[in-house]
Formats: C-alpha cells, structure tokens, sequence
C-alpha cells in the first residue's frame, strides 16, 4: 500500500502559496499604475489575472504531485473497482 502524503506539513507549499497571494494582489503598485494598458487591461489587472493563472497552476500541481490519494486502494478493498 501506498505511503500517504500529507502536503499540509510541508512548509515551502505555504512559502508559495503567501507568495503568489501577495503578488496577485498587487497593491504594491502606485495608485498611477493605471497605465500601461496591457491587452486592454491596466497594469494592475494584468498581474492580478496572470498570478490567478499561476495560482490555479500551482494548486492544479500540488494535487497530482503532492498527495496519493488513497481512494482507489479503498474501493479495491471494498471491491467496488475491478
């Protein structure tokens, strides 16, 4: 059987998860980060919809590489899969 991984003990995962928080939310930039417009979107929004991109890469990442999900052990036990 399979060694559970418990991700949620891993302190890097939390160490980018802050990261790319904080920079999705760009209120680092100054209150005239209206311009360049960036595909039609300032600045501002460009960061936040590209860190939304990384973001849901990253969690997409953490479960197919980070946790053995145990389920099909389980219905095998069960005799639910064949």
């Amino acid at each position: 059987m399979k060694n559970v991984k418990e991700p949620i003990k891993k302190p890097w995962i939390w160490m980018v998860m802050i990261v790319i928080l904080v920079l999705g939310v760009p209120w680092y930039f100054p209150e005239s980060a209206v311009y360049p417009i960036i595909f039609g979107f300032p600045l501002w929004a460009f960061v936040s919809v590209i860190m939304t991109v990384v973001l849901s890469w990253y969690l997409s990442y953490l479960c197919k590489h980070e946790w053995n999900i145990v389920e099909d052990e389980e219905e095998r036990q069960n005799g639910e899969v064949q």
